[in-house]
């Protein structure tokens, strides 16, 4: 008997984008990631490491930092492949 996986529906799941202003790479991510949830159906926060001092000592080192339902998905760069994995897609 074969197991079926459920696939995940990627209009519940959230994304997270945490990082700074004026940070390159985080334009960078911030791209990849608002095209992959529009594409999807995802809804996605942007948070700003510079206002919040707890994602900050986590983080720092990291960003941009990519949450998937609250989980670290990935870091420095975004994968578009990879998110849309993730997001069930």
């Amino acid at each position: 008997m074969s197991l079926l996986r459920r696939r995940k529906n990627p209009s519940t799941s959230t994304v997270t984008l945490i990082g700074k202003p004026d940070c390159h790479l985080c334009e960078a991510a911030e791209a990849v990631v608002a095209e992959v949830c529009g594409e999807l159906g995802t809804h996605w926060e942007k948070k700003d490491i510079t206002q919040d001092e707890e994602l900050y000592r986590k983080y720092w080192e990291q960003i941009p930092v990519v949450l998937v339902d609250g989980a670290q998905h990935d870091f420095w760069r975004v994968d578009p492949a990879r998110l849309r994995k993730a997001l069930g897609a």
